[in-house]
């Protein structure tokens, strides 16, 4: 028999089912949501943690990834690592796997990874910059006291740093010849950056590790890595998890001296201080030192812990990107890659990671969803957590982890405890009710996109060598510069033009899953001539390669400058007998190239083509908040089916125009895969019927006393009786509807809710995405028919067909509508921390939890009952 671990195991990769269109009606569990459970302390007992765990399993959710974080009381906490906080994750892990839920784990408390076993020789370093004055004729001066983790790395003496020049120092001392003038010693030092792992749990707190030093990361894994995995004896955690690369500040590490010497081919040490002023030949080292750094972090962080993991019967999820660099192509050496961002139409590391994934032919792209959703806890919707999963998806996301679930005891109240800067997705939420409906949707479109093989002509190279020339002291990113080349406007240019897209980088130009037709080099200057060479090789090959607004016409690094410089130009003229494109013309010009995908989008709708056995899947969303009535022309085929992922209806389409309300999404599906089992039409006529009358409304818990039902005498949100501003939960409306045989045969059956009206949409850049849209529903509603569940209602279009229900006669209607937390929170006062920050220090800041309004909450408008699609 197989043990646990290989079941598990067995569930979770790429879905399976039989036929596409089996599994889309009924999607495998593996492909359901997961989230990310924050202990807070961490303080847990195991009554709450078998408790939570089958609720996550009861709304939908297939697993969890256990994280411990910052502490939320003062006393009571397990330092994690204890026996304690092992005990309570071995129960964790041994309950999940029983519910039949996959369990990740973080391989450390909070972020970037580092704690009390990482000294300050071990802690992420920089370099540092210091001068002393060295008076005229003076010839000897001392160099300052070292700190832990600090040492000198070069010292400089002139009047500038222009006309400075290296000398050794010995012992502490700098000694000189005399000169007339007044000279400054430039002292360069190795030092840590002194950032502590952020939102730590008890016990965890200290300096984040050097992901560029073997000694911090053995150190971290034996440390953490060994000690956590006493937790599962038997079952070890389905991957580990390394969260985005937050070193921030760091550009060094303790041998980059010797490493550079072997991998550049030249001594770094003599240059030093063009990393602090810009001399014509800063641009070259500055990016020969960020590749360096990116290979060591490759080399002696990713693939250490990924083959850590394989050792210990697990995997290594990853988001790799951030600081220290890493390039695209570092995410080959990880099992699993990871990406987080909402923004579909600017440069982003969702797509990094997916793009990554699709160059290397890796199934799943997992994505850190909803991070800073709606921007406050209890502030989302589940309109909200469709809007941002529908633009993940746009960007190749196939599997969500849910960002998140805060483990909160009972004595917390409610809503409970929330993790200071994430969307809430426990069963403290009034909405939970309609959960599993949402999860549903996420299951079967990561489902249905886990399929075939993703589509993308046009590829973009991304710009490394530009991106770490550009490098400044402690800020050394790939990614944290690409979006300088790869702009919004040429991100729309491709889009709008009707074509998927993919980032490839230097290594990526070799492997197997880069398919791309046509290649873009975004506004670039440097590239290295190996590199460049294969993009020749692509184009002899067929590919057609576009250079925007000017041609690379210089090499990258500094030890063959000139000769580089050469090839790189020589190549550029013989691939480009004309001018560059303008970045206003990409997409005009890549229709003179290839045929385009789709054509009748507008900017706010998307798609996803994959490619199957034996057909073609498209998924197609608005991302705005008004409805977009699109004349759709696939190049996949001219008629096909049109499946509806969020009530699992199938139906024909003929190539007529597809009309899409706020942020609704469709799949086309042509071809062989194309369903056998068609939802009927309702080909009749019949006249709507507004429901405006004979309403009540109750409320469920309600404080105090319990109120008796009540007429609605005119729909709108609840909050507007004073005396329900402040009542987060469930409130049930309720009437008879009397329906003929005519009714029913003519198909009035559609419960209608109405549209809902867009919200100004403000200009700009912000942390998170929501949907712009003032629902008719506030925020979810369960529909029940003479006793029996319907369905929910809980995005748009805000209806639901009623007609498998409803019989002849009267029949009574049950509508349970669930706000947010919100309109409770707001009418208490702000949580006090003064006593915690004084014992534990202010380990978090809550996100827009102060000045909070009560909600709309309810139903808007009389629901409206109308002919049945």
């Amino acid at each position: 028999m197989l043990t646990t671990s290989l079941v598990v195991a067995a569930l979770w990769g790429p879905a399976q089912a039989e036929t596409i269109a089996e599994g889309f009606a009924a999607p495998p569990a593996e492909a359901r949501p997961m989230v990310r459970w924050w202990w807070f302390g961490p303080r847990v007992s195991d009554a709450e943690i078998v408790r939570e765990i089958k609720a996550m399993k009861q709304g939908g959710f297939g697993g969890f990834e256990l994280a411990a974080l910052y502490p939320l009381v003062v006393d009571g906490n397990q330092p994690y690592l204890s026996d304690a906080h092992l005990g309570a994750l071995k129960l964790a892990n041994e309950t999940g796997r029983a519910e039949g839920l996959r369990v990740d784990l973080t391989l450390g408390s909070g972020w970037p990874f580092g704690g009390p076993h990482i000294t300050a020789d071990m802690a992420a370093a920089r370099v540092a910059l210091v001068r002393l004055p060295l008076a005229a004729s003076a010839t000897a001066v001392t160099l300052p006291v070292l700190k832990p983790g600090e040492r000198v790395l070069a010292t400089f003496v002139g009047t500038s740093a222009a006309d400075a020049v290296l000398v050794e120092a010995k012992a502490d001392t700098v000694t000189v010849k005399a000169a007339p003038a007044a000279r400054t010693v430039f002292v360069v030092l190795q030092t840590p950056t002194g950032q502590q792992v952020k939102r730590a749990s008890v016990g965890a707190e200290g300096y984040v590790l050097d992901h560029m030093s073997p000694d911090a990361v053995q150190t971290h894994l034996h440390a953490v890595g060994d000690r956590l995995l006493t937790a599962f004896p038997d079952d070890k955690p389905y991957a580990v998890f390394s969260d985005s690369l937050e070193a921030y500040g760091t550009d060094w590490t303790d041998d980059l001296l010797t490493e550079f010497q072997k991998r550049r081919g030249y001594d770094l040490k003599p240059h030093l201080l063009k990393w602090f002023d810009a001399k014509p030949d800063s641009a070259a080292i500055r990016r020969d030192w960020g590749l360096t750094l990116a290979e060591l972090t490759e080399e002696r962080y990713l693939t250490p812990v990924n083959d850590w993991a394989k050792r210990n019967g697990t995997r290594f999820r990853s988001q790799t990107y951030g600081h220290p660099p890493v390039t695209l192509s570092s995410m080959r050496r990880v099992d699993l890659a990871d990406g987080e961002g909402a923004d579909w139409r600017i440069f982003s590391r969702m797509r990094w990671a997916s793009s990554a994934n699709h160059m290397y032919e890796k199934a799943v792209t997992s994505a850190e969803a909803w991070t800073w959703l709606h921007q406050g806890a209890f502030q989302a919707t589940p309109l909200d957590i469709k809007a941002e999963a529908d633009t993940l998806m746009l960007q190749g996301v196939n599997h969500f982890i849910a960002h998140g679930w805060p483990y909160s005891p009972p004595e917390a109240g409610e809503p409970g405890w929330a993790m200071y800067a994430a969307a809430v997705f426990n069963d403290h939420n009034p909405w939970w009710t309609v959960m599993p409906e949402v999860n549903r949707y996420l299951q079967r479109m990561s489902w249905l996109l886990q399929q075939g093989q993703p589509v993308a002509d046009i590829a973009i190279y991304i710009p490394q060598d530009d991106a770490l020339a550009a490098s400044k002291p402690g800020t050394v990113s790939i990614d944290g510069e690409t979006g300088k080349y790869i702009t919004k406007g040429l991100t729309a240019q491709i889009l709008d033009a009707g074509f998927a897209f993919d980032y490839v980088d230097d290594q990526a130009l070799s492997a197997r899953g880069f398919r791309a037709k046509v290649l873009i080099l975004p506004k670039m200057t440097r590239i290295d001539p190996a590199a460049y060479a294969r993009v020749e090789a692509f184009a002899r090959a067929g590919g057609r390669v576009i250079a925007v607004d000017r041609l690379p016409d210089s090499g990258a690094d500094l030890i063959e400058a000139d000769a580089d410089t050469a090839a790189v130009k020589a190549i550029s003229a013989r691939l480009f007998k004309g001018a560059p494109v303008a970045e206003n013309d990409v997409g005009a010009t890549l229709k003179t190239l290839v045929a385009p995908d789709v054509t009748g989008l507008t900017p706010e709708t998307g798609f996803v083509h994959r490619q199957l056995s034996d057909g073609d899947l498209y998924f197609v969303a608005n991302t705005g908040n008004t409805p977009v009535t699109l004349p759709l022309t696939f190049r996949a085929g001219k008629a096909g089916q049109v499946w509806n992922a969020v009530d699992g209806t199938v139906r024909a389409w003929d190539g007529a125009p597809v009309t899409l309300a706020p942020y609704e999404s469709r799949v086309f599906v042509f071809g062989a895969a194309a369903s056998a089992n068609l939802s009927p039409v309702v080909t009749g006529k019949a006249s709507s019927r507004s429901l405006d009358g004979g309403w009540t409304l109750s409320f469920d818990n309600a404080p105090a006393k319990p109120v008796a039902s009540k007429p609605v005498n005119a729909f709108g949100s609840w909050t507007d009786d004073p005396s329900r501003q402040h009542f987060s939960g469930v409130a049930t409306y309720s009437r008879t509807v009397k329906l003929s045989k005519s009714d029913l045969a003519a198909g009035l059956t559609r419960l209608d809710f109405g549209d809902g009206t867009p919200e100004a949409i403000p200009d700009g850049r912000r942390n998170g995405s929501r949907a712009w849209l003032n629902a008719p529903v506030r925020d979810a509603a369960e529909v029940f028919v003479n006793g029996k569940r319907a369905g929910a209602v809980w995005t748009a279009p805000y209806e639901i067909d009623l007609k498998l229900f409803l019989k002849v006669g009267d029949n009574r209607i049950d509508i349970r509508v669930a706000n947010t937390a919100v309109n409770t929170l707001a009418g208490r006062p702000a949580a006090d921390y003064t006593a915690l920050r004084a014992k534990y220090g202010d380990r978090f800041q809550p996100q827009n939890m102060d000045n909070l309004k009560p909600l709309p909450s309810g139903l808007l408008t009389a629901p409206v009952l109308r002919l049945g699609n």
